[in-house]
């Protein structure tokens, strides 16, 4: 596996320099030999306009954030990543790679869940080249790569969990957002090692139901809404009427057998339940 080695070459003002007056006093013999008739000042300034000409072509410039591939004849040579004009073999060739933070958003991709649900799952990867030998050599298209691999990590994190947490303390797509963002990022990374690229970030930006499924689903989560909030009030009511036994008992106000008590635990579980306003019926005469 190829690896990144770093190579900067010389820097390239002087060299320049040093080829331009070369060009510029090869045109100044060439014109003398011409008007002279001499036959090897002749060659000889162009012999050395090409050299000018062919050393000016060593020039290259390396930009903030970017990063210079230089192989001879199909062979790595090195990467030169000093920013500023630098001159290297003429012979070499230079292919850019950009070092900059890049980020993507993968498409819809409709998935079924843990638990055999359609969904539709989206994420938002953020990344960059960190060696650039891995990323021109060791995959055919770095920037496809990274998109098809994080698509199908994705892919792969959907299926491990359900949309929403069927037990208490489960994981889910919706709840655990930041465990499912931390684990893509993993997941996407071992994918991409080879590529020489790094990960920085991978968080869900979409994730719903799929069309088909959504209005059942969102009653399925409706009921469970309503489930819970009854089965809080049932609780709270049950407080309530224990505490009104035990404060009715404590202060001898009332004696109740264990039918009127039954009968009163009743009437109060209604009122305290019902999910109307109950509408009281006043006993004018004895209580019993």
């Amino acid at each position: 596996m190829i690896r990144e080695k770093e190579f900067n070459g010389g820097p390239g003002l002087g060299m320049l320099l040093v080829f331009l007056i070369l060009f510029f006093a090869s045109c100044a013999w060439l014109v003398l030999s011409v008007s002279g008739g001499s036959g090897g000042g002749l060659a000889g300034s162009i012999v050395l306009m090409v050299a000018a000409i062919i050393g000016l072509a060593g020039l290259y410039v390396v930009n903030p954030n970017q990063a210079k591939v230089l192989q001879l004849f199909g062979d790595y040579v090195g990467t030169s990543r000093k920013a500023g004009l630098r001159w290297t073999n003429p012979f070499y060739s230079k292919k850019a790679v950009s070092m900059r933070t890049r980020n993507f958003e993968t498409g819809k991709l409709k998935v079924n869940d843990k638990s055999g649900n359609p969904i539709e799952i989206a994420a938002v990867v953020v990344w960059k080249v960190v060696d650039t030998a891995e990323a021109l050599f060791n995959v055919d298209d770095y920037i496809n790569f990274v998109h098809v691999q994080s698509e199908s990590a994705l892919r792969n994190l959907a299926t491990h969990f359900p949309y929403v947490a069927d037990h208490e303390g489960e994981m889910a797509l919706s709840s655990h957002t930041a465990e499912m963002s931390v684990g893509l990022s993993a997941e996407i990374q071992e994918r991409l090692e080879q590529a020489g690229v790094k990960v920085i970030e991978a968080r869900i930006s979409h994730l719903a139901y799929s069309p088909e499924i959504a209005s059942a689903m969102l009653q399925r989560q409706q009921a469970s809404a309503v489930v819970a909030a009854r089965s809080k009030i049932v609780e709270g009511a049950v407080g309530m009427v224990e505490h009104a036994l035990q404060m009715l008992s404590e202060k001898g106000l009332v004696q109740l057998d264990d039918e009127r008590r039954a009968a009163m635990v009743s009437n109060l579980l209604v009122v305290l339940c019902g999910d109307r306003h109950a509408q009281p019926v006043i006993n004018a005469g004895s209580l019993y």
